[in-house]
């Protein structure tokens, strides 16, 4: 079985083709856009192995009994059927899967986010039972930091769910972060691995081998928004109603930050994916508007630059090397988010590629065999 994408360049057109009509479209009709990636895919993969004379059969999302939530753009799954697939496997045909797509108990088609294909494949694994899932991409597997940025990353051989969930939602964009964490729930080993060799990947599973290794690698997301709220009441539930608005947005936020009160008035800052950014000045400026105080600024030359590993839970001494590098760098820090097994920083954009160097060589991360 195969899932595929859109082809390149072909969803980011759609979507300036919404965009270019209004600066916010509706949800429902962009998903129904999007949609049309993934279905010229698997039809056109099908008819070019028919034509090799190998038997295939394309399948949608709802074809394939993909049932997701009614939340559109970012659907979650909750159910998988499975269709006619393992039939149509049974009877020897290649099953070519439209990836990034769902139905909702409403039959709306729904879409699973950006990289969301990662997420169908695994899911589809995990339905089916699959000795294995392998995810192909345009690099050998995962690296201790992006080639492009630091040339001396290294290629890792295995890593655990853990690493690879926190290194994909901080930023490095091998897999999406909500597949890594399907496949840590339903224990569905796979393989990251290059489309134009056949080297072997990186193996993404629940043990690895390199217990000694405190950092596993480091991550920058540039995809982020810093919102700056001054003049909240400082009085209980106000920032409640501010992140209770933000949920029922649908909006994830990361790194907060909140200030002392003084006369009667707080600030609070914190980041969201740029993408949401939009929805988010809403929502916050609705509520704003009913607690009857408040200002909202969004900031969006900021980088989140992380270091991730599982050594970190029993190695101290992580944070004041951080700390200390950024120092000698000349690197300021704005936020900070940390957690049992990474430590997150928000700085300028413009240092970010500096940052992410000097942490790499900091954690001698470029003599990682």
């Amino acid at each position: 079985m195969v899932v595929v994408s859109a082809r390149s360049g072909v969803t980011n057109r759609l979507i300036a083709d919404a965009k270019a009509l209004h600066h916010n479209p509706d949800r429902r009709e962009l998903d129904l856009l999007l949609s049309i990636g993934e279905q010229e895919t698997i039809a056109l993969t099908a008819i070019a192995l028919q034509a090799l004379g190998v038997p295939a059969v394309s399948r949608t999302g709802a074809q394939a009994g993909i049932c997701t939530d009614a939340v559109h753009t970012k659907a979650r799954i909750i159910d998988i059927n499975g269709g006619d697939v393992r039939e149509q496997l049974d009877d020897g045909k290649v099953v070519i899967l439209a990836g990034f797509q769902g139905i909702n108990r409403n039959g709306q088609i729904t879409t699973l986010g950006r990289g969301g294909s990662d997420l169908s494949a695994i899911a589809m694994a995990a339905a089916l039972k699959a000795d294995l899932c392998q995810i192909f991409t345009d690099v050998d597997g995962v690296y201790t930091a992006d080639p492009r940025i630091v040339p001396s990353a290294k290629k890792m051989n295995e890593i655990s769910y853990e690493e690879m969930l926190e290194l994909a939602s901080l930023g490095s964009k091998v897999m999406q972060a909500r597949a890594v964490e399907f496949a840590n729930k339903y224990n569905v080993v796979f393989e990251v691995r290059n489309s134009y060799n056949n080297n072997p990947g990186t193996i993404v599973k629940a043990e690895t081998t390199l217990e000694d290794v405190v950092v596993r690698g480091v991550a920058c997301d540039k995809n982020q928004t810093k919102v700056v709220v001054t003049s909240l009441p400082d009085q209980p539930g106000a920032a409640a109603q501010i992140f209770r608005a933000l949920a029922d947005a649908n909006v994830n936020v990361d790194m907060i930050v909140q200030n002392i009160g003084r006369e009667g008035v707080a600030n609070l800052t914190f980041t969201v994916a740029s993408d949401d950014a939009y929805i988010a000045d809403q929502a916050v400026k609705t509520c704003l508007d009913k607690l009857g105080k408040g200002k909202v600024v969004l900031a969006d030359r900021i980088a989140k630059v992380s270091v991730v590993g599982v050594g970190m839970r029993t190695h101290s001494g992580v944070a004041a090397k951080v700390f200390t590098t950024f120092a000698e760098n000349g690197i300021n820090i704005q936020m900070i988010s940390t957690s049992e097994i990474k430590i997150s920083v928000a700085i300028d954009m413009e240092r970010a590629d500096d940052a992410v160097r000097v942490l790499h060589t900091a954690f001698d991360l470029d003599k990682e065999s």
